[in-house]
């Protein structure tokens, strides 16, 4: 499977997103958007946040067909499961699932991919297909290449490192943090490329 479909959507949401002073909402949509129309498998992506007080996810942005489920709560469907246990879900047949919320009789598969900020399950992004298959595929490609020695990196910095790479064809994260293991500074800064 061709891999280069991937990079050109993250590199084209990122432009977007970087180039314009825009609301949340509609930077959502147009990544939503973008992903959809790059991959003819996803058939509807969406964003759902989490509104911890009332233990719901509320429907933020998306494209595809509208859905009747704007609210659903924590633990119910794939999107509330993911709610709860903080795990990806690849579903390959939504049929096989005793407890699933039908957004259309279309859908085959899908995938519910929690977002984290500081640690935190706060929303996921919710993608669903008319198609098995291929879909199932993608995902699989996408998770093995994220795993892969091969495209990995491991490393510690220590006090007074650096580290630059060029962030529109890096992945990057961190395995782990202890916030109560001292203090700590990272400061980031960006380049555009006729700086360098």
């Amino acid at each position: 499977m061709n891999q280069e479909p991937f990079s050109e959507a993250i590199s084209k949401i990122s432009n977007h997103l970087k180039s314009a002073d825009i609301p949340l909402a509609e930077g959502l949509t147009y990544a939503c958007t973008v992903l959809r129309k790059t991959f003819d498998h996803y058939d509807w992506v969406g964003f759902y946040f989490a509104d911890f007080d009332k233990k719901i996810l509320r429907l933020k942005a998306y494209s595809g067909n509208p859905v009747e489920h704007q609210e659903i709560p924590f633990g119910k469907g794939i999107c509330g499961q993911v709610a709860v246990s903080n795990k990806n879900f690849v579903v390959p047949d939504v049929n096989a699932q005793d407890n699933y919320l039908a957004c259309s009789i279309d859908v085959k598969s899908e995938i519910v991919i929690p977002l984290f900020v500081e640690g935190k399950n706060i929303g996921q992004i919710d993608i669903d297909s008319n198609k098995m298959k291929k879909f199932y595929e993608a995902y699989y490609l996408f998770a093995k290449l994220l795993h892969s020695k091969k495209f990995k990196i491991d490393f510690r910095l220590e006090s007074g490192d650096i580290f630059c790479f060029n962030n529109r064809r890096v992945l990057h994260g961190r395995t782990a943090f202890d916030p109560n293991s001292g203090n700590r500074h990272l400061q980031g800064y960006y380049l555009e490329r006729d700086e360098i």
